[in-house]
């Protein structure tokens, strides 16, 4: 039983959030405390999907922190894009965002998502996202790690 009073006394143990992160700060003070995200492959190589994962599953456990992944970008605050655009996703990329309601935020994840990476210069690339659509947070990394994407998110929801 001592264990258990020990867990309650203690509670929740988890690193403080690093300073808000870049999006205008009408914007955080509007999402702040949830944040639902709308994950969008623009054309990567699975890389930054699998660190997704793994930020949205039980070892991490973004959802603690107020963020969780939606089906619909009608659904969403934010689009979390990861890859190159290719040619073929560029125009449905934009029209997910139309799709999404105001206020938004399209983050940028990864290399690849920030300036096209390994992919750049080939033909069937468009070009980074803030290329096709405005960028309002960028995460680095090829791939970054779930606890980046974690403090990012984290910083953005001011959690």
């Amino acid at each position: 039983m001592s264990l258990l009073r020990r867990i309650i006394a203690t509670g929740r143990v988890t690193e403080r959030a690093a300073d808000p992160a870049a999006p205008a700060e009408s914007v955080r003070a509007e999402l702040r405390g949830s944040l639902q995200v709308r994950h969008v492959d623009a054309g990567s190589c699975n890389g930054c999907e699998l660190e997704v994962v793994s930020t949205f599953g039980p070892v991490y456990d973004a959802e603690r922190f107020g963020v969780r992944l939606v089906a619909s970008p009608r659904h969403a605050d934010a689009l979390l894009v990861t890859g190159p655009v290719t040619r073929n996703l560029a125009v449905p990329l934009m029209k997910t965002l139309e799709a999404t309601a105001a206020p938004k935020l399209v983050i940028a994840l990864g290399d690849c998502a920030r300036d096209c990476g390994v992919f750049r210069g080939g033909y069937g690339v468009e070009g980074a996202v803030g290329d096709v659509v405005g960028v309002d947070a960028e995460i680095p990394g090829c791939p970054p790690d779930p606890t980046t994407i974690l403090d990012a998110l984290r910083r953005i929801v001011g959690r």
